[in-house]
């Protein structure tokens, strides 16, 4: 398998054209490139399928809030669901949201943190190719680290089978 290291910098590598060709098909706005952007960086520092994995650099990565991902860890068995192309991010982003939500509503209890206002903090009519460049961007590097996975594991496969 890859290392993570390996994984990283396929991922940062591949960025430049990647939103070349995401510029050059959908004319985006300057928000929406810096979105798509934004969320690829994020997902390929931060949000790595690995993070099915006890010992990572994307949970390095986390610094002190690493130990976050030890329960998600525990519950994805590597390679699993974690390594999905539709549900790896989505059980990561789900995670997290479960997770910073815990951790919000236990500082509003305790008195750390003041409730939430009823008024958003954005603006509820979010744009759509917006929600679309963000998508694009946490799923792409999911993608290419499974496609790597999958790549290696059969050129492994057949260099074996020649031996």
């Amino acid at each position: 398998m890859p290392s993570g290291r390996t994984h990283l910098l396929t991922e940062l590598a591949l960025l430049p054209p990647l939103a070349a060709g995401y510029v050059l098909l959908l004319r985006p706005s300057l928000a929406e490139g810096a979105a798509f952007v934004g969320a690829y960086l994020f997902s390929s520092l931060l949000l790595s399928p690995d993070l099915d994995l006890r010992r990572n650099d994307a949970r390095r990565r986390w610094g002190p809030l690493g130990f976050l991902w030890g329960p998600y860890a525990k519950l994805f068995k590597h390679r699993g669901l974690s390594h999905s192309l539709l549900w790896g991010p989505l059980t990561r982003l789900l995670y997290l949201t479960v997770v910073l939500g815990g951790v919000a509503l236990a500082l509003v209890a305790s008195g750390l943190m003041p409730p939430p206002t009823l008024t958003p903090a954005f603006p509820l009519s979010l744009n759509g190719r917006l929600v679309l460049a963000v998508l694009v961007g946490l799923y792409l590097p999911n993608g290419l680290h499974v496609l790597l996975d999958r790549v290696m594991s059969a050129a492994r496969r057949r260099r074996r089978r020649r031996a």
